[in-house]
């Protein structure tokens, strides 16, 4: 299945299990070392069809046929840039995750297999405007020392060297920030897994690979 196929499932399968919403959001792949694909501006995820992508140079951000490529673009093309092992972006504004997003609320890692995994790196970023080169170069300086980045009082937006992974990111934030509120909401007291415990899991389950950020020291 090539990324174009890959993404617009992608894109129907955000939007039906309420990922994605609107035109809120938008995706990417990597088509080689220095070509991606991204959705054009203001397409609908659960409407996606081959002819709603932009072929852009990464290097150059020059962009290929007459769409218009989604106004973060620069951002997607900041993260390619820095991260030469990550093949899919997906930025979107779940439900929970944007709530998280608009608090100070901690987004905890240590709660079960999943989250130890997929949420081990996160980032925040400050308020900019969506599109903005501002917002691009935050982002982009982030990407080395994460696999998610938040953004404040917008969203969030994750990736991966596959957009499966990067979906599957996407899906743990995303129901361990209701699983967060709802505790809070039932006066339930999650249990934190013991950081020791979710060092050797890390190291020694086997469960995956431990992603190696090139800007972060892991134990």
């Amino acid at each position: 299945m090539d990324e174009k196929q890959q993404l617009i499932t992608t894109g129907h399968y955000l939007m039906s299990n309420h990922l994605a919403w609107g035109t809120s959001g938008n995706i990417s792949a990597r088509v080689d070392e220095n070509r991606m694909v991204i959705t054009a501006s203001g397409t609908f995820m659960e409407d996606l069809c081959m002819e709603d992508f932009v072929e852009c140079r990464i290097d150059t951000g020059e962009k290929i046929g007459a769409r218009k490529a989604s106004k973060e673009t620069p951002m997607h093309l900041g993260i390619y840039r820095e991260r030469k092992d990550v093949n899919a972006i997906l930025h979107s504004s779940p439900f929970y995750t944007t709530l998280f997003a608009c608090s100070n609320e901690p987004i905890l890692s240590e709660l079960f297999i999943e989250t130890m995994y997929y949420l081990e790196n996160i980032a925040y970023v400050d308020y900019y405007h969506p599109g903005s080169q501002e917002l691009a170069d935050e982002v982009s300086e982030k990407a080395p020392e994460a696999n998610i980045i938040m953004m404040r009082n917008h969203g969030v937006v994750v990736f991966d060297d596959s957009i499966s992974e990067a979906r599957m990111r996407l899906e743990t934030l995303e129901m361990t920030c209701r699983m967060i509120l709802k505790a809070k909401e039932s006066g339930v007291q999650l249990r934190r897994i013991p950081e020791k415990t979710v060092q050797g899991f890390l190291e020694d389950s086997h469960y995956k690979p431990r992603k190696r950020l090139v800007g972060k020291t892991t134990n």
